[in-house]
C-alpha cells in the first residue's frame, strides 16, 4: 500500500510554541523572496539551449554525489545507478537504476538528502505518496512526462523557482559560449559564470598539463613562462567577467597562502613546470597563487571564495575508475590563522578585497574564522558548506560565529549544488532555520522583533546581494 508524502508546512521551525509562532512570523515574510544562487554548479548549457532533460534518472539520480555515495556505502555498485565512469555511460537500463534508487530511498531518512528529496517530490512533480519499490515506476513515468514538456525545460523551472541570480562555475580551460549564448537568447534569467582556476593552478590536478594547454590556447599568453602565466590569468578573469562573473573560486586542499618575491615564485613556478617538483612544491605554489589571486581581485574587484578543508577523491580505486566528484571527498583539519596570514598580512586591511572563507572543519568556527572574520575588513564567513549543509549544521554555524563575528560579517546562503531541482529546497531550510535562530533570541531578550524581522531579510537577501556585488559589478 503507497505511504502518503506530506510536508509538515512547520518543518524545522522550533518546537516550543512561543519560539515557534515568531519564527513563523519571521519565515512569511522571507518565504517568497526571490532566491538568490551566488555559488554552485549546474549546467550552463540547459540554460543556453533549453532542450528537455531526457529522464528521471538522468537529472535527478546519476549527477548527484550525496545521493549515490550513500548507496554506494550500503554495497550499492555506482554502475547499477547509471553513474558514468571512465569508460562511458554504463549499461544500466535508467528505469532499472530508478527502481534501485527508489527500493534504497529509506536510507535517507533524517538526513538532508530526505529533505531535498520529499520537496521536490511534493513541491516540484506535485506527487503525494512516498517514493519506494511499489511507486518507482509511477514516479518514473509521471516524471518523465513532465520532464517532456515545455513547463519543465530549464527556464521555465528557473522562473518558476523564483531564481534572481544562479551563478555556475568554469575553468580558465573551459567555453564560456553557453554563457554568451544566454545572454543573447533574449531571455531574461541572470545566469553567470564563476571563475575557477584549480585545474591550472594546482600541478597535482589530473587535468593540469592539458588545462595548462588550454589556457595558452585561448589566451595566447606563454603561459610556461611566470609573466605570462599571470598575464593569463588577467585575461581569462576579465573573459569571466564579461560573461557576467562577479566571483572568483578557489578549492584547494587547505587555507595556505605564501607571499614570495617576484623571483622565488617565479623559480617555483618554473620546477612546478618541469619533473622534479615535490608535493610540499605543490602546496607552496598553490599558496602563492592565493595570494595571486588576491592581488588580482584587488585590480578587478572579484569576489575571491576559498573552499579549503577537503581530501578529494579519498577512494583511490573509485577515482582511478570513475574520475573525481564521486561522493568520495571527506572533510579535513584546517588551519586559517597561520595558514592565512601572509595573504592578510600584505591584503588584510583592505577595502578593496572581499574574501568569502568556507570551512569543513567546524572546530574552526568560534576558534579561528569568527574571529578572523570579526577583525580583517577583507574577510566574510560562507554559510555551513557541503557536509555541513544541514539544519544542525546551520544551527552550530550560527550558534558559534554569531558572538564574535556578527551577522554582517557573513554573507547569507548559497546552495553549492549540481542538483538544479533541489535549490528552492535548500534555500527554504536555510530560510526556516535561521527564522528559528532569530526567534530564538528574541524570546531570550537578545534582540528585538522588529530588528528580527530586518535580519530575517539581510540573510535571506541583502547580505548576499553586498557580498557577490550583485547590484554594483565589478
Amino acid at each position: 500500500m503507497a505511504k502518503p508524502l506530506k510536508l509538515d508546512p512547520d518543518r524545522l521551525l522550533p518546537a516550543e510554541e512561543r519560539t515557534r509562532a515568531i519564527a513563523r512570523d519571521l519565515y512569511r515574510e522571507v518565504a517568497g523572496l526571490p532566491i538568490i544562487s551566488p555559488h554552485g554548479h549546474t549546467d550552463p548549457t540547459w540554460f543556453s539551449t533549453n532542450a528537455n532533460w531526457s529522464n528521471a534518472t538522468e537529472l535527478l539520480l546519476s549527477p548527484d554525489h550525496y545521493i549515490y555515495r550513500m548507496l554506494y556505502s550500503q554495497g550499492v555498485s555506482l554502475d547499477a545507478l547509471c553513474v558514468p565512469s571512465k569508460a562511458g555511460m554504463p549499461a544500466t537500463d535508467p528505469r532499472a537504476a530508478w527502481r534501485t534508487f527508489a527500493e534504497h530511498l529509506y536510507l535517507f531518512r533524517g538526513t538532508p538528502s530526505a529533505m531535498w528529496l520529499g520537496h521536490v517530490f511534493g513541491e516540484v512533480f506535485g506527487f503525494d505518496v512516498t517514493l519506494d519499490g511499489e511507486t518507482a515506476d509511477f514516479y518514473y513515468d509521471t516524471i518523465n512526462a513532465k520532464l517532456a514538456s515545455d513547463d519543465f525545460r530549464p527556464r521555465a523551472l528557473f522562473d518558476r523557482f523564483n531564481i534572481e541570480f544562479l551563478a555556475t562555475t568554469e575553468g580558465p580551460q573551459d567555453d564560456l559560449s553557453p554563457h554568451h549564448a544566454i545572454r543573447e537568447s533574449g531571455w531574461g534569467g541572470r545566469v553567470v559564470t564563476t571563475y575557477r582556476p584549480d585545474a591550472v593552478i594546482d600541478v597535482e590536478h589530473e587535468q593540469f598539463h592539458g588545462a595548462l594547454k588550454i589556457f595558452a590556447e585561448k589566451t595566447g599568453e606563454d603561459v610556461y613562462s611566470w609573466e605570462g602565466y599571470l598575464a593569463a590569468h588577467r585575461k581569462r578573469r576579465a573573459d569571466f567577467r564579461a560573461a557576467g562573473a562577479t566571483a572568483t573560486d578557489h578549492g584547494h586542499p587547505t587555507a595556505r597562502t605564501a607571499n614570495l618575491s617576484k623571483a622565488e615564485a617565479a623559480a617555483l613556478f618554473g620546477k612546478i613546470l618541469g619533473s622534479d617538483w615535490t608535493p610540499a612544491d605543490a602546496e607552496l605554489f598553490r599558496a602563492q597563487m592565493l595570494t595571486e589571486m588576491a592581488a588580482m581581485s584587488v585590480e578587478d574587484g572579484m569576489v575571491m571564495q576559498i573552499h579549503p578543508g577537503s581530501f578529494r577523491n579519498h577512494n583511490g580505486g573509485l577515482f582511478a575508475s570513475h574520475g573525481r566528484d564521486k561522493g568520495a571527498d571527506i572533510p579535513m583539519a584546517t588551519d586559517y590563522v597561520h595558514g592565512l596570514k601572509p595573504l592578510l598580512d600584505r591584503f588584510g586591511t583592505s577595502t578593496e578585497l572581499s574574501i568569502i572563507l568556507f570551512t569543513l572543519d567546524e572546530t574552526v568556527y568560534a576558534r579561528e574564522l569568527a574571529p578572523l572574520a570579526g577583525h580583517y575588513p577583507c574577510l566574510k564567513l560562507g554559510p555551513a558548506w557541503w557536509f555541513h549543509d544541514s539544519p544542525e549544521g546551520m544551527r552550530r554555524f550560527r550558534e558559534q560565529v554569531t558572538e564574535t563575528a556578527g551577522f554582517y560579517n557573513t554573507v547569507g546562503f548559497n546552495d553549492d549544488t549540481r542538483a538544479f531541482l533541489s535549490i528552492p529546497s535548500r534555500h527554504d531550510v536555510a530560510r526556516r532555520i535561521d527564522c528559528g535562530f532569530l526567534a530564538r533570541l528574541v524570546v531570550e531578550g537578545r534582540l528585538l522583533d522588529w530588528e528580527a524581522a530586518e535580519l530575517a531579510f539581510e540573510l535571506t537577501n541583502g547580505l548576499v546581494r553586498k557580498a557577490y556585488k550583485l547590484d554594483t559589478g565589478v
